[in-house]
């Protein structure tokens, strides 16, 4: 392992870059990849390995005789583990065992006799891409530093898949650009000694669902532990999200057990029935040594704000634009009070909650149980009973699901007991959407169809897994423009080992309509005071939502004046501007637009990018 290139210095939280084989050809293609500021890490000849963007914080490196690893990210792995790691590595499928041990969120690379391997995390926050470039495999972080080398432009049938509602498993995870293939997060990526063959190899597999809750609170206590440890161990300064809910409360309270100093932040909303502050502040009473940062509820953004002007260098679409502004809003404050990391609690919602859909299988084993759960269900979300039965009784395949899918596109929302014990929410398209477009976004879904697994044979593991991913792609991209804000954040909840502790739960302990959160009540028992584990509500920041939708309706106009979706046939840019003007059309509320406008202003950005970043 050598030095760094003399440019090193970047910001912690946005590390990206690319994996090279140890060859003449490869070194050739890495200097495509240089830009002001990079790093280079070499192999032991002296040719690039990894090339990119990384803080001295966020990188731990080691080789012997042969072999290297480095782990990118948040890992509380030290060098000399490291270094004893690579000393011991025969074959690079070993590097799957390590992967699985270690807590945190990072990517890991190793290379060994000529071969490299690369992943990223089981959740997706972290992923892989894959291109040829001059004859050789280069491996990315980003799909997007891939194709800027090659000069590609996006892929309008990808762009078409994006403007579904939603877009399901598992069209949401390919690249936007055809040339460039996404790893998908289960999988690490291997590149033979020739720089050219290529691999995927599954790292992970998910828990089954049969540990009982008493047996796995305290895993998931302590894999959580594990989680903020390792992103509070060095001190200093971090801030922490406290909006009262159980999730980032038990983010507060661990933090606050660790070496460093807690800002906690809560942000009320608008809505007078909104009772986050109330929550806050009677967990504060638990947390004297605790700083409370209390912000002005107006003063906050509203969801739609700034989209003409956002500008982040993204590799996909992401409905995480429409709380951009929400999103950084707080983030120089926070700073200011000398934060260096910013801590939230999302993940809690789709980790340490699950999917009804377990109740399907769980009829059929446990016939007494799961009807009374069910009918608690149905009181809880007012499901029909008609459509109750009809979506137990529905038996389809994924496979199936996914080929009727396709045949209904323009069909009404399906209702939502259907959504919640199927295989997921039913894909739509929308009125201003073209002929051309539901063309290619049916041709995508009965491809899909022609070969595509569930993520697992349950519905309700297939959908927890699903949701985890949807997630995190958004939060990947939250975190990106974090860190080009300044403060850069962390979710504990999604890293992998907090993931797998509360897959491993039996549903039916995890999801009751008896009790909410069960598995986050019972693993923080003891670090949570009981008061504050009493809550079994959330905001939903529904009043945020549709005043945004009022008040940035001359923005939502400009964003389709010259739409460049029109341009390329996808969107009818007359009738997005006919809504724009009348924001309170139904259906609007439940976010239909959401997909359309990421794929908006994520092109937007993209040429904007072009602009702004140096060409190799």
């Amino acid at each position: 392992m050598t030095e760094l290139h003399e440019s090193a210095g970047t910001g912690p939280g946005d590390a990206h870059f690319a994996v090279f084989t140890d060859r003449a050809d490869a070194a050739a293609a890495a200097r495509s990849f240089a830009r002001p500021g990079s790093r280079t890490l070499a192999h032991a000849s002296g040719r690039p390995w990894l090339v990119g963007h990384w803080h001295d914080d966020e990188i731990v490196t080691a080789g012997v005789r042969g072999a290297s690893l480095a782990v990118v990210g948040c890992c509380p792995i030290d060098a000399d583990e490291l270094r004893h790691r690579a000393a011991r590595l025969r074959d690079l499928a070993e590097l799957d065992a390590l992967a699985r041990s270690l807590p945190g969120s990072f990517h890991l690379v190793g290379a060994l006799d000529g071969r490299i391997r690369m992943q990223g995390t089981a959740s997706g926050l972290r992923l892989v891409f894959h291109t040829e470039i001059d004859g050789v495999r280069v491996a990315a972080t980003r799909a997007d530093t891939l194709a800027t080398v090659l000069g590609l432009e996006p892929d309008v049938e990808e762009l078409a898949v994006r403007l579904l509602w939603p877009a399901p498993y598992p069209l949401f995870e390919t690249s936007m650009w055809r040339a460039v293939t996404a790893v998908p997060p289960h999988t690490a990526v291997v590149i033979a000694a020739d720089g050219r063959t290529v691999r995927h190899t599954r790292w992970w597999t998910p828990p089954e669902p049969v540990r009982p809750l008493d047996e796995a609170a305290p895993l998931i206590r302590t894999a959580l532990e594990e989680a903020v440890g390792a992103r509070t161990r060095q001190g200093g300064v971090v801030s922490c999200d406290l909006s009262g809910g159980l999730d980032s409360t038990s983010v507060c309270f661990l933090a606050d057990r660790s070496p460093a100093r807690v800002v906690a932040s809560t942000w009320p909303g608008r809505d007078p029935a909104d009772t986050d502050l109330s929550w806050a502040e009677q967990a504060v009473r638990y947390l004297p040594d605790v700083e409370h940062m209390v912000w002005d509820a107006d003063a906050s953004p509203l969801v739609y704000e700034n989209l003409l002007g956002i500008d982040d260098l993204l590799d996909e679409p992401t409905i995480g634009v429409m709380d951009r502004s929400r999103v950084l809003h707080h983030l120089p404050g926070l700073a200011a009070r000398g934060s260096r990391l910013h801590l939230t609690g999302i993940g809690g919602d789709h980790v340490a909650w699950c999917s009804e859909a377990y109740y399907h299988r769980l009829l059929r084993t446990r016939p007494l149980f799961a009807l009374r759960q069910l009918r608690g269900f149905r009181a809880l979300w007012q499901w029909p009973l008609g459509g109750t039965f009809r979506a137990l009784t529905d038996f389809r395949p994924y496979r199936r699901w996914l080929t009727d899918a396709a045949g209904d596109l323009r069909g009404p929302l399906p209702p939502s007991v259907a959504t919640a014990l199927g295989w997921g929410m039913t894909p739509r398209l929308f009125g201003w959407v073209t002929p051309e477009a539901e063309r290619m976004a049916r041709r995508a879904l009965l491809d899909a169809a022609a070969t595509a697994s569930p993520l697992h044979p349950d519905r309700g593991l297939h959908t927890d897994l699903e949701q985890i991913r949807s997630c995190t792609r958004v939060i990947r991209q939250w975190d990106r423009m974090a860190a080009r804000a300044g403060l850069p954040m962390a979710s504990p909840f999604l890293d992998d080992r907090v993931v797998e502790a509360c897959l491993s739960v039996r549903p039916s302990e995890r999801v009751t309509p008896w009790r909410y959160k069960p598995v986050l009540s019972a693993a923080m028992r003891g670090i949570v005071p009981e008061e504050c584990l009493r809550r079994s509500n959330k905001a939903t920041a529904s009043m945020d939502a549709s005043n945004g939708l009022r008040e940035h309706r001359a923005d939502l106009l400009a964003l389709w004046e010259d739409s460049r979706l029109a341009e390329l046939g996808l969107v009818d840019g007359a009738e997005l501007r006919r809504l724009a003007r009348r924001p309170a059309s139904p259906g609007l509320s439940d976010a239909i637009l959401y997909s359309t406008i990421a794929a908006e202003v994520w092109l937007r950005g993209l040429a904007r990018g072009r602009a702004r970043v140096p060409q190799p």
